[in-house]
């Protein structure tokens, strides 16, 4: 796999939301944070490139759940997300196994009791780093936060440099 995949993938997800210009910096913020903590974490390089596009693509089921339900709720996301990313990296050069693993956690990155790799735990963590400050959550918020689904030292470190816990 290469880089040319995760760049087509950017290129994809900043169509798909065309004219969002909130939910392409989300996904971009999401994806630079994943992709540093996973390098810092000593990410073997394949599962990094499934970890980069699922970071672009973990919101992509938000437009069609506000259509769909009138809601951003995460199950919703959930629930659209997986079936618009497979149709994505349709014609992408990618195994079937890396899509579904893709597809996985896209379906489920509002699902914390399910994480069952580290891949999955930086995509949330990096997440949660980016809607901890988009959401303005409060530092006593931050700290349950950190204590309930921060696992990696790298997602630690970057938590508590951020906002200087």
């Amino acid at each position: 796999m290469s880089d040319t995949i995760v760049a087509n993938v950017m290129q994809k997800m900043v169509e798909y939301f065309r004219g969002d210009s909130k939910r392409i910096q989300h996904a971009i913020k999401v994806y630079s944070l994943a992709r540093n903590i996973a390098m810092l974490s000593n990410l073997k390089r394949d599962k990094l490139i499934v970890l980069e596009i699922t970071a672009l693509l973990h919101d992509i089921g938000i437009l069609e759940s506000e259509r769909k339900y009138n809601s951003t709720a995460g199950h919703y996301q959930e629930m659209e997300g997986a079936p618009i990313a497979r149709n994505l990296l349709k014609d992408m050069p990618l195994e079937q196994d890396d899509i579904d693993r893709i597809c996985y956690m896209v379906g489920h990155h509002h699902s914390y009791h399910v994480i069952d790799d580290i891949d999955f735990q930086i995509l949330i963590e990096s997440d949660f780093l980016v809607n901890l400050h988009e959401h303005a959550i409060d530092n006593e918020g931050i700290i349950k936060i950190r204590e309930q689904y921060f696992k990696t030292p790298v997602g630690k470190q970057f938590l508590d440099a951020m906002y200087d816990l």
